[in-house]
């Protein structure tokens, strides 16, 4: 490959498959002689992190690709392994090998954080450190799903809270956390600019949490994170944010919708276990929003009127059934899904 035009003349016509193609030494010179001149020959470049996170893509490629975010496994990819075993998801995480384990493979997630520092970090920004980078993400996982503050991290990871920051920005390029900020009209009683931070996989945020077994508390902190990988992984979208007044009221997500009212959706692992102070709050504050609850023991859809205020109750196909049909785009979602 390092005469492009002659590598795709040789294949002109044909459908390519190009594995981790950040590891070339210029990947957007392939893509975009490809789009360009060859515009029969289909290429399905997978990579780490997106094409804008390494130097070594000189060209955004704005107009020549379609993006498609491949998320852990989501709940109909469990259908397709034939073993929908949802604590097992949440405990061993979603990469498949991790979940295709019947015990616990506690050797596979530093195996797999050694390979991510040595095949993404150095090779995509040459990051100095190792053992500063790696307290930060050590500390990123046990705390996931917590507000961040980059002045907690900066002493115990022994740098400045500048280098702090560009450790975060590295992670979300790689899609190894997820950045959530916060959603507000700038309201004088909203959060307005504290992010939440949550690790990609929960095998991960339960490994570093010396997590073996799931009881109930850590079961609905797991399925939030579970949701949120639903979300994304079926809205293709980074889009999600949460809400949190100044009184300490809080919506796990909200999604933005252009031109409409947001959707506040609140996960919980039993639908039973439910305080609506929260809802109560953000309703006050935007009530032609849609409410949503989504929880774990719930198959079917149900209407609720709470304080003049109606909640639809479901699970998680009942969610992305919602969504997906809010957003007019079921048809396009399940294909990329497909």
């Amino acid at each position: 490959m390092t005469d492009p035009e002659k590598f795709l003349e040789a294949h002109r016509g044909r459908r390519i498959v190009l594995d981790e193609i950040h590891r070339l030494d210029n990947p957007s010179e392939l893509l975009k002689i490809s789009a360009d001149h060859f515009p029969r020959t289909k290429i399905l470049a997978t990579g780490s992190s997106s094409l804008s996170a390494s130097a070594k893509f000189k060209d955004t490629l704005a107009g020549r690709k379609s993006d498609l975010w491949l998320t852990p496994m989501c709940s109909s990819d469990l259908k397709d392994f034939h073993r929908y075993d949802l604590k097992h998801r949440l405990l061993f995480g979603g990469l498949p090998p991790f979940y295709l384990n019947r015990k616990l493979p506690e050797r596979y997630f530093q195996e797999w954080v050694d390979a991510y520092w040595a095949k993404d970090i150095q090779e995509l920004f040459r990051i100095e450190r190792r053992q500063s980078f790696g307290k930060f993400f050590e500390m990123l996982m046990v705390q996931s799903g917590g507000i961040f503050e980059a002045n907690r991290f900066a002493a115990p990871c022994g740098v400045s809270h500048t280098t702090i920051a560009n450790y975060l920005r590295v992670l979300e390029e790689t899609y190894v956390v997820h950045v959530l900020r916060p959603f507000s009209t700038y309201k004088s009683a909203e959060i307005v600019a504290a992010p939440k931070v949550y690790a990609f996989d929960t095998g991960f945020a339960c490994y570093y949490r010396g997590i073996h077994s799931l009881a109930n508390k850590e079961l609905g902190f797991m399925w939030e994170h579970y949701v949120l990988n639903e979300l994304h992984a079926y809205l293709q979208t980074h889009k999600v944010r949460y809400w949190r007044d100044k009184q300490g009221h809080e919506i796990d997500f909200i999604i933005e919708r252009r031109g409409r009212p947001p959707v506040a959706v609140e996960t919980k692992w039993n639908s039973r276990d439910f305080d609506y102070g929260n809802l109560r709050a953000f309703m006050r504050q935007y009530p032609d929003s849609e409410a949503i609850i989504v929880a774990g023991d719930l198959e079917t859809v149900s209407m609720r009127n709470i304080d003049n205020i109606a909640v639809t109750f479901l699970g998680l196909d009942g969610l992305i059934k919602r969504l997906n049909y809010n957003q007019g785009s079921s048809k396009r979602i399940s294909q990329s899904r497909k």
